[in-house]
């Protein structure tokens, strides 16, 4: 690896979006990590890439298991004490392989469960990896389609839609990047989510049921730009609307909201917050 060389992340990478990502990143020596559920088109795309005469290693994990994503981040911190780029851009959509009200191993609804909180998890095990780069980026792929998260419900046990799951979960992921961000200050880790483009052809649209308006490519263009492009260099805790910063649900300008979301996620994670030990 060079010097300009990154080890970059991207979860949910053995398909659509994330793959296009990563074989876009697999060139000047970066050492892409791919992440999925399925062990042969994990092993496709890496195979795909070091024909390309890149470098890329694949991690298998279930985001529908916390203890997944505590597996994925020991084996990424044993592989790579230092890591630039984490790209959270697993998911799952409204409906496809699951229409209706489903919960994750750990009894969480499902798609607050893989869309929000495995990437809340994974951020938060490997911030020390980040930390050790010299500038480090978290790219959160979030979407348009943002809905009101209601604490009393937050688990969607009463007047469920996949549509509302979805939503919620990734209004959820724009209020973690800003507490984190915030959190962050003027560290060496910016942090940013985005809407990179409206139902892009891939398969969890498809399964969704909706018709592709957009392509891979046009979405692996806006992702790249905050996950190593220089014209969003030291931007952190902002929404971007694909290429420009947009206006996301007035939630998540909400301090209140984004406390009890903080204090939920770390308390759903089983995990400390920093800032509660600092007090």
């Amino acid at each position: 690896m060079t010097d300009e060389s990154k080890i970059i992340l991207i979860t949910g990478s053995t398909d659509g979006v994330g793959r296009k990502v990563a074989e876009r990143l697999a060139v000047s020596g970066n050492k892409i990590l791919i992440h999925g559920r399925n062990h042969q088109r994990g092993e496709d795309v890496v195979q795909f890439i070091r024909n390309q005469g890149g470098d890329a290693t694949f991690f298998h994990a279930d985001f529908s298991s916390l203890d997944g994503v505590r597996q994925l981040a020991a084996e990424v911190r044993q592989e790579h004490s230092k890591l630039d780029v984490l790209i959270n851009n697993a998911g799952i959509g409204v409906s496809g392989n699951w229409p209706g009200r489903t919960e994750s191993v750990d009894g969480f609804e499902l798609r607050f469960a893989v869309n929000y909180l495995a990437s809340f998890l994974l951020t938060r095990l490997l911030l020390p990896a980040l930390f050790s780069a010299e500038k480090a980026r978290i790219v959160n792929v979030s979407s348009a389609g943002q809905q009101e998260i209601d604490f009393e419900n937050i688990m969607l046990t009463h007047h469920y839609s996949g549509e509302r799951a979805y939503c919620q979960s990734k209004l959820a992921l724009i209020l973690f990047t800003c507490d984190l961000a915030l959190e962050l200050g003027n560290s060496n880790i910016v942090v940013n989510a985005l809407h990179p483009a409206t139902y892009m052809n891939t398969s969890m649209v498809k399964n969704d049921g909706m018709p592709a308006l957009s392509s891979v490519e046009e979405g692996a263009d806006a992702i790249l730009q905050l996950a190593i492009s220089s014209s969003t260099e030291g931007q952190t805790g902002l929404y971007f609307d694909r290429f420009l910063p947009g206006h996301p649900h007035r939630q998540a300008f909400d301090m209140a909201a984004r406390t009890a979301l903080r204090a939920t996620s770390f308390v759903l994670t089983n995990l400390q917050d920093p800032m509660q030990q600092q007090g």
